[in-house]
């Protein structure tokens, strides 16, 4: 049996989209990650750039389970001398609505090249509009 490894020309990209309202952050996250990756194809390849595009909508009515509306915290450096800064899940949902989502979504791909390129592949929106209506993106069901 010969093992088949899929060249970026030969893959085809589909569009897909999930609606995050009332959805819990983690399974979204994980099930888009997937879907980025090539993991829902039968011709994925781990070195390679075969995954989907993913489009989320509604990310700013996302959900999370227990008390992680206030336990949570995303920190980031500003580069200066104490410059640490925490955000708990509710104050980095009211600022960015779009954040939560995409830095999950980021922390489950590879952290290198090729998963940069995959994080450039989801488009998250906070409302239910999006531009993205042409390619015509089929429905993603999460549970």
């Amino acid at each position: 049996m010969k093992t088949i490894f899929a060249k970026p020309a030969e893959v085809k990209n589909d569009w897909y989209i999930i609606d995050a309202s009332g959805k819990t952050l983690g399974r979204v996250a994980a099930k888009a990650a997937s879907v980025l990756r090539g993991k829902n194809k039968p011709s994925y390849t781990p070195n390679s750039l075969c995954g989907d595009f993913v489009v989320i909508i509604n990310a700013d009515k996302i959900e999370v389970s227990g008390n992680k509306h206030e336990d949570m915290l995303y920190r980031h450096y500003t580069g200066f001398v104490r410059g640490l800064r925490s955000y708990s899940f509710d104050e980095l949902l009211a600022k960015h609505p779009t954040d939560p989502l995409k830095r999950t979504i980021e922390g489950m791909l590879p952290h290198n090249r090729l998963g940069r390129k995959m994080a450039e592949m989801c488009k998250i929106y906070a409302g239910a509009d999006h531009p993205h209506a042409a390619q015509n993106p089929k429905p993603l069901d999460v549970e």
